[in-house]
């Protein structure tokens, strides 16, 4: 693999190689067949398969429930929800059956499907189409929950998520569909494990999907600072390790979500850090998050998401404390 392509390209790709190697994968949801899907992720796959990519109705409880009824059945389903907002009326099917089905039937039946949408704001849409809803699929047993943060995690995750044997939420960050490239590597990417994107001695930042690329360009601005970056990639599993490695070495942690304050991811890993690294902090473990109000329409939406300020701010005092 030597092109560079986009976050929509490497999923595409995922899928396409995925469903060449696995005659039991299939995709199914609103408009992924002719018209490759609102983003075109399923762009050229219904030209191929035409009997194994399927548009459904506008219904995102009948878009679950059948895939949770394809995988308990021994398919492979690869459902998509068109926008993050959408994915709400689902959450019945994901809570009360996908998470459950292992458990209720004592392991004699699985759910190897994977539910994807589009997450996120950054791209001026309407009202419910720029929600951060992974703290919901986290807290549910049973649910994998997986956020690729650049091409390469897209490619490889997502073919990790649709080879497991149980359900995985696949949070796509569309802010940065298009905007970065780079060439997808030869070496697979494991559920559970986090990338530690540059080394550092005195602050750790942790961070997911979209808030990387932030992350990255607020790092820019605190040259005097050795910060160590962590791209968790996955939700749950949660690579646990990587974490408490790097935050007992730098006794400083800050952690950035895109989603609402209260009881998002990040007050889950301040928690952990807590219980794993107490006697190694050197300063409280902070956060940069959203706001706890509905997302902005686009006028103020930018006002909304932590941007390379916040972060570089709350690193200096981190750093400082």
């Amino acid at each position: 693999m030597t092109e560079a392509i986009n976050i929509v390209g490497a999923l595409n790709k995922a899928l396409h190689d995925e469903m060449e190697k696995d005659n039991l994968v299939i995709v199914l949801g609103e408009d992924v067949g002719k018209d490759g899907g609102v983003f075109r992720v399923t762009e050229g796959l219904f030209e191929k398969w035409p009997d194994r990519v399927i548009d459904t109705p506008l219904a995102e409880t009948g878009i679950a429930g059948v895939s949770i009824g394809l995988a308990a059945g021994g398919m492979k389903p690869v459902a998509e929800i068109q926008f993050d907002g959408f994915m709400h009326s689902a959450l019945d099917q994901m809570i009360s059956h996908a998470g459950r089905i292992r458990n209720r039937s004592r392991g004699r039946f699985t759910c190897p499907m994977v539910l994807r949408a589009p997450y996120g704001g950054g791209i001026k849409a309407l009202e419910h189409h720029s929600d951060s809803p992974e703290a919901y699929y986290v807290h549910t047993p049973g649910l994998k929950v997986v956020v690729p943060a650049t091409p390469n995690d897209a490619y490889w995750l997502l073919r990790a998520s649709i080879q497991d044997p149980d359900p995985v939420v696949f949070l796509e960050p569309k802010r940065v569909y298009r905007a970065i490239k780079e060439e997808i590597s030869d070496r697979p990417i494991k559920l559970g494990e986090a990338q530690i994107i540059q080394s550092g001695d005195d602050v750790t930042v942790i961070s997911w999907g979209a808030m990387v690329r932030t992350c990255t360009r607020a790092i820019e601005k605190t040259k005097d600072i050795s910060v160590e970056l962590i791209n968790l990639r996955t939700l749950k599993p949660l690579d646990i390790d990587a974490i408490t490695n790097s935050v007992k070495k730098t006794g400083r942690c800050v952690i950035v979500q895109e989603a609402p304050r209260t009881c998002g991811f990040a007050s889950e890993l301040i928690a952990l850090i807590n219980e794993k690294a107490f006697l190694n902090l050197e300063a409280p473990p902070m956060r940069v998050t959203g706001y706890d109000t509905v997302i902005p329409l686009a006028k103020m939406e930018a006002e909304y998401f932590p941007d390379e300020n916040r972060v570089a701010r709350m690193i200096e005092k981190a750093a400082r404390f």
